[in-house]
């Protein structure tokens, strides 16, 4: 089922999407369906080299705003805020979908993890978030909503998911204390978990097209998720309907993780 005409309940609205690598990304499912239901849009890129991949996703939503954005990189980050506070002026929404890891630590066990490598996936995964929550709030005068993707590896063992697991456990009790701290803002954070999409950050997984697979067999509703059915999720946690929501790791996985 395909949703036709949805009602422009964003329109007014400012959303900021960090994590569109391709057609294939999360984070451009987000911005997709930020854009259908009237919400601008701010896109970014991580170099140059992703900046041909990304420019043509971003003039097809007529994004505002199409900036760099390494978080690696001291001051990319602050630079992109200042942008969006002198064209812009306010904030409602910000998607983090962005994580990285040492090849060598996603393909191999925990027990191999460089104290290195955790701290890179760390930073990148996690910490950028909190960089990120710093600087959107002031911005966000009205109140707003931050969404973090995660998966079902940070609580239980997904074979594979290694070093990515205990860093999106760290994500998701990241964004419960960012939902008390900015609560009285009026500042809603969630963590959205995804059931297994093919993107170019899972192709990295080892043996990813058998969870594909396995998930699509388990699922309730029959079948796998895609971009879009994340996209509607986090449109929706960003209207008044969802005022009242916050703290909350939102599987968006077909039913996958109620199955034993």
């Amino acid at each position: 089922m395909t949703i036709e005409n949805p009602t422009p309940i964003l329109a007014g609205y400012k959303a900021l999407v960090v994590g569109v690598a391709n057609e294939d990304s999360i984070a451009y499912g987000c911005a997709q369906a930020f854009r259908a239901v009237g919400a601008d849009v701010a896109i970014t890129y991580l170099n140059d080299k992703a900046k041909p991949h990304v420019e043509p996703l971003a003039q097809a939503l007529g994004a505002a705003i199409f900036a760099p954005l390494d978080v690696s990189k001291p001051g990319e980050l602050e630079a992109l805020f200042a942008r969006i506070e002198k064209e812009w002026g306010k904030i409602d929404i910000l998607v983090h979908s962005i994580a990285s890891a040492k090849k060598e630590d996603i393909q191999g066990g925990l027990l191999d993890c460089s104290a290195d490598g955790f701290a890179l996936a760390m930073d990148i995964s996690v910490h950028s978030l909190i960089r990120m929550a710093k600087l959107a709030a002031p911005l966000m005068t009205d109140g707003g909503t931050i969404f973090a993707m995660t998966y079902h590896g940070a609580c239980k063992v997904v074979p594979n998911y290694n070093v990515m697991g205990p860093v999106k456990a760290a994500l998701e009790a990241s964004c419960r204390y960012l939902a008390y701290e900015l609560g009285p803002k009026g500042i809603r954070v969630h963590s959205i978990s995804p059931g297994p999409l093919k993107t170019r950050a899972a192709s990295g997984l080892k043996d990813f097209d058998l969870l594909l697979n396995e998930a699509a067999e388990r699922a309730p509703v029959g079948e796998l998720v895609d971009i879009m059915d994340v996209g509607y999720t986090c449109a929706y946690l960003a209207t008044p309907y969802a005022r009242r929501l916050t703290g909350e790791t939102i599987y968006v996985d077909g039913g996958v993780h109620i199955m034993a």
